[in-house]
């Protein structure tokens, strides 16, 4: 899959991007759930004090909460998780809803909660709406790790974020505008309207689009597929329909893009209207191979939920408590250090196209 140096590693972990979220720092190991902060206290920060030298606690519980369950991409990303678990003698899970709304994911946390589990990792559909649960969470002990989509700042102890989110917003632009030769109407198609990690990307693309050498391309609408095929298809044709001339699409979702690439491939737009964004080699293979789409970008799902995995895992057991300047090992991944605000960043995302596709199995 995608290798990297560990020096190369360490250095993509402390690279902490403009918009990363402050991190709520919480009590790590000898503590119990049962000896938890009390009610209408914090979550204990000040207290909070790293054993690097600590092993990796056995028999912990880790529950994956994806946006939604049935998202392709996300499963990937959930089940590597759950299998680097069985590597350090922990057992994991995979629950969550099957709509991306907003608060779609509160009521799983309250069952996670009420199951004791060790870590909650979520991929949040709102920053926001879930912070109150995760709170609670906290509270007892449980540690709380955001991964793919960002909670608010103070309701996770980590944030597992795939690659810079300015260097994916301004690289997908980049890589449109050669394609376009930096002319003409574009449009994005989003997850849904509330997601963190969406917007976040979406904002760097806007000011990206600010510099001189875009000045002949127009951003004329942002539109949402929530996340559904079936949706974003529908989006896309409603793209086509309002702006006949578009030049060009960016879809920073995996189900968007791989909708969009459906419906261009089967209209008069193909080999006219150029689709780029972030998606898995497995669903755009057809699609890269058939024309439709030049190039596309990803991290690797696999090794993002690998690393979500050790991180809650030494986070539960006392190796660290997210402050910035901790180091941790994962696994075959090797060591990462946690950057400003709690966030560790994966690495760099790849381009697929023609010449390397077939390289990739995910």
């Amino acid at each position: 899959m995608l290798i990297r140096t560990a020096a190369r590693r360490r250095a993509a972990a402390t690279a902490a991007t403009a918009c990363a979220l402050a991190v709520a720092l919480t009590a790590c190991s000898g503590t119990t759930k049962d000896s938890a902060v009390e009610e209408g206290g914090d979550t204990g920060a000040a207290a909070a004090s790293a054993n690097p030298d600590a092993p990796l606690k056995k028999g912990l519980k880790l529950a994956f909460l994806p946006k939604q369950i049935n998202n392709p991409y996300e499963k990937i990303v959930d089940e590597a998780g759950i299998k680097a678990a069985g590597e350090y003698g922990a057992t994991g899970k995979e629950v969550g809803p099957s709509d991306a709304s907003a608060s779609s994911q509160v009521s799983y946390i309250n069952t996670l909660i009420q199951q004791r589990q060790d870590a909650i990792l979520i991929a949040a559909n709102d920053p926001n709406a879930v912070c109150g649960p995760l709170k609670q969470a906290m509270k007892k002990n449980i540690k709380v790790v955001a991964y793919d989509s960002d909670t608010a700042k103070d309701c996770r102890q980590l944030f597992i974020n795939q690659a810079s989110s300015e260097q994916i917003g301004r690289s997908l632009v980049q890589h449109l505008g050669e394609q376009i030769d930096y002319k003409g109407k574009i449009a994005i198609l989003s997850a849904t309207q509330n997601a963190t990690n969406q917007n976040t990307w979406i904002a760097f693309m806007k000011d990206e689009l600010k510099l001189p050498k875009y000045k002949d391309m127009q951003l004329v609408k942002v539109a949402y597929g929530d996340d559904a095929d079936q949706k974003s298809f529908q989006q896309t044709q409603g793209l086509m329909q309002a702006y006949p001339d578009l030049k060009g699409i960016i879809s920073p979702t995996t189900v968007g893009i791989a909708a969009a690439a459906r419906y261009l491939g089967d209209s008069s737009y193909k080999g006219k209207v150029v689709l780029n964004g972030l998606g898995t080699p497995n669903q755009m293979r057809k699609y890269v191979k058939n024309d439709t789409v030049e190039q596309f970008s990803l991290w690797n799902p696999e090794e993002l939920g690998y690393l979500g995995s050790y991180a809650a895992a030494a986070l539960a057991s006392g190796q660290i408590t997210g402050a910035e300047g901790e180091k941790f090992k994962a696994g075959k991944l090797g060591e990462y250090t946690i950057g400003k605000d709690g966030e560790v960043i994966l690495g760099e995302p790849t381009v697929f196209d023609k010449k390397n596709i077939d390289k990739f199995d995910f």
